[in-house]
């Protein structure tokens, strides 16, 4: 929340709209005392804060009358009262990729629009959110940098959880809301991209829109920093605070998911034949991590991109304001393609979106000559793509993502890695074409370990080298790709928030040097297409949607027909 927005008066950021606040209801989720005191009290850690405090005095008490040492000694006593009071604080480590998503260039925040099929009941999503959220120990801490050391890392430092800083009511002019509900809400979330949060209060708000759209009832935004976790795990907590809307007294069930195991040697009844396909498989997996992260080093220095109407137009995009808009498409159809295809959902997807692409690129591009269009088919457009590394790949019960044990493959976090993945720009006569192209490529990145490589070396330059070379590397490969490309799986049965039932769920990301991402989320039978674009760069981004929909309606068709 943007610290200038009040009751009094509207955001500078947003001038038409103000923020009404309710009366403030506290949750204490921290390691204090009813009395405000800190857990130094604790008396199994007295002795340890009074050895430190001793140790200050120590060095006080040994100083000389001359200016420098007396310099000396207020610095170490300084460096002291740092240490207890991080010692006092507790706290947790934040993990390497927590820490990327706070640098200037990647700071990130996951934006969800939420649609409701009913108006917004405020005192039952408060008390939801009271037994939820605030009890999460992301949801209730504050990122905290030890300075007493020269090296301080930022830790997570449990607080409390005013739930009037986190709930967002605005007020936005009736008579827009009444003319275009849908454009209000557009307006509104795009608003949000350029309003910065108080980082002295836990990262996360939950804006109200209670007035009806085409979608929906009412509407309410989660806004969320980055660092908190990855799409699994925020998606996984989310899921948490619904309740199955033909059973509200269960969980909704999560989809299943395959774990993610290389197949072990084969016995050796099976052959010589066997032994020497699976030595091939390893042989290959080898080659193309290696030629993929030479892709990656090389695109993090110099490898860019051509340009095209996707690509950033100038620097600091990240900083710039952003719109999200979205389409609702069926994943009946998408199932369709699946099945005719032989292939999987995802790859259905990335060929939506060469098509997609492709229509917006030749159209922009003024280029009606079809022959030349068919020739250009070496128009390169790559995509950064986040990959969940778990060993247990999908959504997970948040009981399970919670266990601190260190062989939990489920661990909640910000555990990802990167990949590049290209898209095809090209004018196909057959649109199963796309679909192809798509399954050729999501199949070639299946027998590649660029993720995991990725993850495993930025904690490692991390370490050695520090946060901004980890940074500046990261930077490199996006602003040298163009675009970001993702997909999550959601609920596969209807669900209720806190009573409200769900419509749909519509998530994004803003904060990273790309002036386009491409996001799909489906819940039940229906799949949301999430463009997050450049508000500028991007005027006609309803046309770009049309352009996914519509590759969509052809595909499905010809799928129809083979």
């Amino acid at each position: 929340m943007d610290p200038g927005a009040t009751a009094d008066g509207p955001s500078p950021r947003a001038p038409s709209t103000t923020l009404r606040k309710r009366p403030a209801v506290c949750i204490d989720t921290s390691r204090r005392g009813g009395d405000g005191a800190s857990s130094s009290r604790d008396p199994a850690r007295g002795p340890e804060l009074a050895g430190a405090r001793r140790a200050s005095e120590e060095e006080g008490s040994m100083a000389t009358s001359s200016p420098a040492a007396e310099e000396r000694a207020d610095a170490a006593a300084a460096k002291a009262r740092a240490r207890r009071d991080l010692e006092e604080a507790g706290g947790e480590p934040m993990s390497p990729a927590g820490r990327l998503f706070r640098e200037t260039h990647f700071n990130c925040y996951i934006v969800a629009v939420i649609g409701l099929g009913a108006p917004v009941d405020v005192e039952a999503a408060r008390a939801g959110l009271e037994a939820t959220l605030v009890r999460h120990p992301r949801f209730s801490s504050v990122q905290v940098k030890d300075d007493g050391k020269r090296h301080g890392k930022p830790r997570w430092v449990r607080t409390t959880v005013d739930l009037d800083d986190h709930i967002i009511f605005p007020n936005l002019d009736p008579a827009a809301t009444s003319a275009d509900p849908d454009q209000a809400v557009e307006d509104y979330l795009s608003s949000l991209s350029t309003a910065p949060m108080d980082h002295s209060r836990p990262l996360w708000e939950l804006h109200i829109l209670d007035f009806a759209t085409s979608e929906a009832a009412s509407a309410v935004v989660l806004r969320v920093h980055h660092s908190l976790g990855d799409g699994i795990s925020l998606l996984s907590l989310f899921i948490a605070c619904t309740r199955s809307a033909a059973d509200p007294e269960r969980l909704p069930e999560l989809p299943p998911a395959a774990p993610r195991r290389r197949a072990g040697p084969p016995p050796l009844s099976a052959g010589l034949a066997a032994m020497v396909m699976w030595v091939w498989s390893y042989a290959v997996l080898a080659w193309h991590t290696l030629v993929d992260v030479v892709c990656f080093v090389a695109t993090a220095w110099f490898l860019r991109d051509p340009r095209t109407p996707f690509v950033a137009a100038s620097e600091g995009v990240e900083f710039r304001r952003k719109r999200f808009v979205h389409r609702t498409l069926s994943l009946d159809d998408v199932k369709f393609v699946k099945n005719a295809m032989k292939c999987t959902v995802n790859d259905v997807f990335i060929g939506v979106t060469n098509a997609g692409l492709s229509r917006y690129y030749f159209r922009k591009t003024s280029d009606t000559n079809k022959e030349r269009k068919k020739s250009q088919k070496n128009v390169r457009v790559r995509s950064a793509l986040l990959v969940n590394i778990r060993k247990t790949p999908g959504l997970r019960a948040l009981a399970e993502m919670m266990d601190s044990s260190k062989n939990n493959a489920a661990k909640w976090g910000n555990l990802i890695g990167y990949i590049i993945l290209p898209f095809h720009i090209a004018m196909h006569d057959d649109p199963l074409e796309y679909i192809r192209q798509g399954k050729k490529t999501a199949e070639r990145k299946k027998t590649s370990l660029e993720a995991v490589f990725t993850y495993w070396s930025g904690n490692l330059i991390v370490k050695l080298f520090g946060m901004k070379a980890a940074a500046a590397l990261c930077y490199g490969m996006f602003t040298n790709t163009t675009m970001s490309f993702s997909s999550m799986v959601g609920p596969a049965e209807k669900v209720e928030f806190y009573g409200h039932p769900i419509v749909y769920i519509a998530p994004s990301v803003y904060g990273h040097p790309h002036a386009l991402t491409v996001h799909y989320q489906s819940y039940v039978n229906s799949v949301k297409l999430v463009l997050a674009v450049d508000d500028a760069q991007f005027p006609d981004s309803h046309q770009l949607l049309d352009d996914f929909a519509e590759s969509l309606r052809l595909i499905r068709q010809a799928a129809s027909t083979t």
